[in-house]
């Protein structure tokens, strides 16, 4: 039987929550149209069962610091810059809080995630389209390619 007391991980997740900007689907879809970064941190494999959004960045969850990080030598060329507004989507909107938390520690002070993440994105009925059909070639560094095309 389970100990009554506090739960770590929802106690982890509200503190990156309060650290982060939080959007509903269609404020996300808003802050997008107004020049917001979209990136797209969930699996290949989830992308290429669900959809993707267009106009979004693939970078997956395990290399995303990576990716973004400011002068970064495996930083990618369209990464945006630590003013710019960036929105993070995973399946749910559970572990892009955690990964926007870490967005803000190095120095991207307006991250923030699409709550319900790419679920709740369908479900609003906000643009979705098949997964691009040509995979990163062998060698190629995951999360290096463009932005999806809009």
């Amino acid at each position: 039987m389970p100990v009554p007391g506090p739960r770590p991980l929802q106690e982890l997740l509200d503190r990156a929550a309060a650290r982060i900007e939080r959007l509903a689907p269609a404020e996300a879809a808003a802050a997008v149209a107004d020049g917001a970064l979209l990136v797209d941190i969930r699996s290949e494999a989830a992308r290429e069962r669900d959809g993707v959004v267009p106009g979004s960045m693939h970078v997956p969850r395990t290399v995303l610091e990576w990716r973004l990080e400011p002068e970064g030598e495996y930083r990618s060329p369209y990464a945006g810059d630590t003013d710019d507004r960036i929105v993070l989507i995973c399946d749910h909107g559970h572990s892009s809080i955690l990964a926007a938390a870490t967005l803000v520690d190095l120095g991207f002070a307006r991250a923030g995630d699409v709550v319900g993440g790419f679920e709740a994105w369908r479900a609003a009925g906000l643009p979705v389209k098949s997964a691009p059909t040509v995979r990163p070639a062998p060698g190629e560094r995951p999360g290096m390619g463009p932005p999806e095309p809009a």
